[in-house]
């Protein structure tokens, strides 16, 4: 049974990257969910968010990305889904994503919630980071795949030209 990996991906990053390879490990699959639906604002639109993550994972057969939109836990129920995969960074990560594995558990008792916590080097890595960093002209390479790296670099390039 495969396993669901939901998130607005905003962009993907090498931690999201080593939480997905580290899923394969575990299940024969692993669905990247790209949500759709989403209360923050993402910086890219929903097909370059999916376009990256399938450039991100081409080598890997056995990740599929899609997008998606509405609840998680129905998705992954449709999907038929085992497990949801949700990344813990910090001890600041948990309160939330207890409450929602526990909100989760209630709407669909059988799709578990696993967490896993990413490799060391990329513990302190977030989109929300990413993104300023790309914003500021940083070179994002190191916590990025390369793909990702050149579609910020094109996103915040337009968008200063665009101010001028």
């Amino acid at each position: 049974m495969p396993a669901l990996y939901p998130g607005t991906f905003d962009p993907i990053t090498n931690g999201h990257e080593d939480l997905v390879r580290r899923a394969v490990g575990l299940f024969d699959r692993v669905i990247v969910a790209v949500a759709a639906d989403t209360t923050k604002r993402p910086l890219l639109g929903l097909e370059q968010r999916v376009a990256l993550a399938r450039e991100v994972f081409a080598d890997e057969k056995r990740i599929e990305v899609t997008a998606f939109d509405g609840l998680t836990i129905r998705y992954a129920r449709e999907r038929g889904a085992a497990a949801i995969i949700r990344g813990l960074r910090a001890v600041s990560d948990f309160e939330f994503e207890f409450q929602l594995a526990t909100m989760n558990r209630r709407l669909e008792p059988d799709v578990e919630t696993i967490f896993l916590t990413p490799e060391e080097s990329t513990t302190f890595i977030s989109s929300t980071l990413v993104r300023e960093i790309a914003r500021l002209g940083g070179d994002v390479s190191p916590f990025v795949h390369a793909s990702v790296a050149r579609e910020l670099a094109e996103v915040y390039a337009a968008r200063k030209g665009g101010r001028s």
